[in-house]
């Protein structure tokens, strides 16, 4: 019934909206690792010392961006070092001459190319382009985000915090609130895990 609904304060508005979009930015962190998983899977069957340098790599926008345009290490050969170097130097001016380098050596450690190595031209471009697809969403949902925090009054304390960005207190504030709900630290520590509990039989003490 009307009369039974309150009115929802600004603070309480505020944590609304950041509870949807957290939980989207949420389930776009798990798209990209999932897409990278492939990718660094597919890699790996095929050409594990590629692997080795381009995997660790791919939340760089540089190594996406050359991946979605040679996938397979016949098509990184074929470019060639200076094309490719020119390709990714926009996005990665420091590194790209040292990465396609490295590029380069990995690719002359294998001599043996893996049946179905070709396929890679077809899959690896199109996730490639999924994962690129993702980051520029969460880059977009970060912005987002942090619009919203800054209108929270809680939002200086949270950031001031070391290691406590965006995301995290987005986060904090989504799962904990203003904190008003625990009675003390103690019930906040307990419900967030970091609060040891004793373990005991009779009146032996065993760990926590």
């Amino acid at each position: 019934m009307p009369h039974t609904l309150r009115s929802l304060e600004l603070t309480d508005e505020i944590t609304a909206e950041l509870t949807v979009l957290v939980g989207f930015d949420q389930d776009l962190a798990a798209e990209a690792t999932r897409t990278s998983n492939r990718i660094r899977g597919l890699l790996t069957q095929f050409h594990p010392s590629l692997e080795r340098v381009l995997g660790p790599r791919l939340d760089h926008q540089a190594i996406t961006w050359l991946l979605e345009r040679y996938g397979s290490p016949a098509a990184l050969r074929k470019a060639g070092r200076r094309r490719l170097v020119e390709l990714i130097r926009p996005k990665a001016p420091r590194m790209a001459a040292r990465l396609i380098d490295d590029v380069f050596d990995a690719l002359d450690e294998q001599t043996v190319v893996v049946p179905g190595t070709g396929t890679l031209d077809i899959v690896v471009p199109s996730l490639a382009a999924s994962l690129t697809a993702v980051h520029t969403q969460r880059r977009a949902m970060e912005a987002q985000i942090n619009t919203l925090l800054e209108a929270h009054p809680l939002s200086p304390v949270l950031t001031s915090m070391p290691g406590v960005g965006v995301r995290t207190a987005a986060v904090l504030l989504v799962t904990v609130g203003d904190g008003t709900s625990y009675p003390t630290a103690a019930h906040l520590a307990s419900y967030a895990g970091l609060a040891p509990t004793t373990k005991q039989s009779g009146t032996s003490i065993h760990g926590e």
